[in-house]
């Protein structure tokens, strides 16, 4: 399957130029022009890497990297005529993982390209509005705030990440964290959620796992 990028460029002829190169590099491109459209297609589509331009109509790239960092980790390049130091400053931030300015060229911009989708795949980085999860690591922080998880519950909620917008019954968090040898009270689950939500969800006042009832949990977008 090939990789996806999504280019969010106002200026046509750059992104038609981009384009080009990067199908010719073997990459899948979508061109959007315009920061929300481009935020909404990144929110509800998965792409290997994003380029993302600053100066944008409707939403502009900087605001775009903040609110994809809410529910995404997917890696971005900002790409920009802008080298002022406080807009690279900015983005890098709020999680771009690279800065480039206009003009560039193509070669560097591949390369780059090749090595940020090289470190994505190497951190497994699960991000949730601000909830951040470094699986290599296994370092949870929230706002920034180390969160201190035994294994069962860092299992648990990989699980809930990995498949969010799904509802998971109790039955298959058995069978998935804990394994399918295990026999025991399927109130474990509920257990070990209350454990998640009271280091998460309590201790800084969000909702991130909802209960349905008679069917199981979520974590929802």
């Amino acid at each position: 399957m090939k990789q996806r990028i999504l280019v969010v460029e106002d200026e046509q002829k750059i992104a038609r130029l981009l384009s080009l190169e990067l199908e010719y590099a073997g990459y899948e491109v979508i061109c959007v022009y315009d920061g929300k459209e481009g935020l909404d297609l990144a929110l509800q589509q998965e792409f290997t890497l994003i380029v993302l331009d600053i100066m944008l109509p409707s939403l502009n790239g900087i605001e775009v990297l903040r609110r994809l960092r809410m529910e995404k980790n997917t890696p971005v390049i900002i790409l920009t005529a802008r080298d002022e130091l406080q807009d690279k400053i900015s983005g890098l931030d709020l999680g771009a993982s690279d800065y480039m300015t206009k003009p560039f060229e193509t070669e560097e911009l591949l390369a780059r390209i090749r090595a940020n989708i090289k470190k994505a795949k190497t951190a497994r980085l699960y991000s949730h509005k601000d909830l951040i999860v470094d699986v290599t690591s296994r370092l949870v922080t929230y706002q920034g705030n180390i969160i201190e998880l035994t294994k069962k519950e860092f299992d648990l909620l990989i699980f809930l990440l990995e498949n969010k917008n799904i509802v998971i019954s109790r039955e298959k968090i058995l069978d998935t964290v804990w394994g399918y040898e295990y026999h025991g009270n399927t109130n474990v689950a509920d257990v070990y959620v209350r454990y998640l939500r009271s280091k998460i969800d309590e201790k800084h006042q969000v909702n991130l796992i909802e209960t349905v009832r008679g069917a199981g949990y979520i974590i929802r977008n």
